[in-house]
């Protein structure tokens, strides 16, 4: 396939991202990504946390820069607010994953956004986290997503977009199926993760 040959749809460059699938199918080992973050206590409930390298298509991959986030909770929960909640962050990170989602399908189906907004609600029962009922579940009891989508599509197809996004967009995945979450304490620092 000659990836030059499709020009950005919605931003999105169609050939490359079909040539890539097609290279992943031909070697389903590349497939196999790791995403890392190295995260660090500040104070209170404030936490750093920094993105730079992760593992995929079968070698060790830098970025173009690393990112920072910090993440607190509001003065009403007895912190300095220095960041969003890490809850938050999920709902960020739900918005950021289903509009791409979004958008890459609509690129493959020439299908051209004009705009694309999601606002997302998470509602939680903090009796859980705060350890007043331990029959309450500590994270989001609901989450809902209210999307806008203007774009050179029907109705009919719009929905069919949305369906087909939610199918492929991991964050919806991870909080919508189980995940198998390992937590381990280990001596000293991990230096797969410590990489700059």
């Amino acid at each position: 396939m000659d990836a030059t040959r499709y020009s950005l749809v919605n931003g999105i460059n169609v050939g490359i991202l079909l040539a890539a699938r097609d290279a992943i199918s031909k070697a389903p080992k590349s497939a196999r990504f790791t995403w890392r973050v190295h995260s660090d206590w500040i104070r209170g409930s404030h936490v750093r946390s920094q993105v730079n390298r992760f593992f995929g298509l079968g070698s060790e991959q830098g970025r173009l820069r690393q990112f920072h986030y910090h993440t607190d909770h509001p003065e009403v929960c007895a912190a300095e607010d220095n960041g969003a909640t890490p809850v938050e962050l999920v709902l960020v990170a739900l918005a950021g994953c289903l509009i791409a989602s979004i958008a890459a399908v609509a690129s493959r189906r020439d299908i051209r956004l004009y705009e694309v907004s999601a606002r997302i609600q998470g509602e939680m029962d903090v009796q859980g986290v705060l350890g007043i009922d331990p029959g309450v579940r500590n994270g989001f009891d609901a989450v809902t997503v209210h999307l806008t989508i203007d774009a050179s599509a029907t109705d009919p197809e719009i929905a069919a977009l949305v369906a087909q996004a939610k199918k492929r967009s991991a964050v919806f995945d991870i909080l919508s199926t189980s995940t198998d979450v390992r937590v381990r304490v280990d001596p000293g620092s991990d230096p797969a993760i410590q990489q700059s």
